[in-house]
């Protein structure tokens, strides 16, 4: 008589593992670097300024004081821009057993807080100018590729790339055809922004440019402090690009936009977290919106800007050209 077995066996209870498992990116590594800081309107403002340039003449003496050279501030502004999701669950689905969560509302709100963030990530890194907004159209925040004009390079050769007019976020840079990203590139633009009087420690770059950079000669040291009586570790990726002005961490990031229409290129920015800042208005929440029925809606949304303190303390390298 044959066996009793499990293909023709009733009531056995599924094995569903209690994990859920996702490898959607949620590392944000401009926004969790800029530093933090509080919007109390809209439109939210700050001042920058510079020294005059340093001079090396003397003055005769016994002469009356020269005139004053007194400059006033800039006063530049960004507009706060509202970023939300909303999550619909029936009582039903939240009442029944699940695996992975113990309330379905509790486990959307969760991936809702990860999307936002994310979704700043990509509003932050953008060539997207600043906009007032209407009753019908949604407040823009301007992103960091609208700023960035006295430390911009490009790659492009063709077309008529250049920098943001103004350099205040009100105005995108134009795109020009991509090129090869090139170290020599990379060089002009640290050098750029260390002669304004900046200091960046990162530099930022989508995947296929993170590759490019770890070709540089700067990124030479592959056998650095490698032991003389040992074997060689070959290191194949680049993650600190050792400049002439201070070294830089180079950090993926897979949130940078390709430029759109003609120029498709991809960015590399030149940063320095302690003068650029997330300025929040409304700090993350969850709303439970009106019951309508056997379910509930929840919003959950933010609303800020960015604060780039002063411009001159970064710096773009544009148009690089998508392998």
């Amino acid at each position: 008589m044959a066996e009793f077995r499990t293909y023709t066996a009733i009531g056995q209870r599924e094995d569903l593992s209690n994990t859920i498992y996702s490898i959607a990116p949620t590392e944000t590594p401009v926004v969790s670097s800029i530093g933090k800081t509080k919007a109390t309107a809209t439109y939210h403002e700050w001042q920058t300024d510079t020294l005059a340039d340093a001079v090396a003449t003397g003055l005769v003496e016994g002469d009356d004081a020269s005139g004053a050279s007194d400059t006033p501030t800039v006063r530049v502004g960004n507009r706060t821009q509202i970023q939300g999701k909303t999550v619909h669950i029936s009582g039903t689905l939240d009442a029944v057993d699940k695996a992975g969560r113990k309330t379905e509302t509790a486990y959307q709100l969760a991936k809702a807080g990860q999307e936002l963030k994310r979704d700043m990530e990509k509003t932050i890194l953008g060539n997207v100018a600043q906009n007032a907004g209407s009753a019908s159209a949604a407040r823009l925040l301007g992103s960091i590729q609208t700023w960035l004009l006295t430390n911009y390079v490009t790659e492009a050769t063709a077309g008529s790339p250049a920098g943001p007019v103004g350099g205040n976020g009100t105005a995108t840079r134009t795109k020009g055809t991509p090129l090869a990203f090139g170290e020599d590139k990379l060089k002009e633009c640290v050098k750029k922004v260390f002669e304004s009087g900046g200091n960046p420690t990162l530099l930022v770059v989508p995947p296929t440019q993170k590759q490019v950079v770890s070709t540089f000669a700067g990124i030479a040291a592959q056998r650095y402090m490698a032991p003389s009586d040992k074997q060689t570790t070959i290191v194949g990726a680049a993650d600190v690009y050792m400049s002439d002005f201070g070294t830089l961490s180079v950090v993926p990031d897979r949130f940078m936009t390709r430029d759109t229409g003609t120029g498709t290129g991809e960015q590399a920015l030149v940063l320095d977290p302690s003068m650029a800042s997330i300025a929040t208005l409304r700090p993350f929440q969850s709303n439970l919106l009106a019951k309508t029925g056997d379910s509930e809606k929840h919003q959950m949304l933010t609303e800020y800007t960015l604060q780039v303190s002063n411009e001159k303390a970064h710096g773009i390298v544009a148009d690089l050209l998508v392998s």
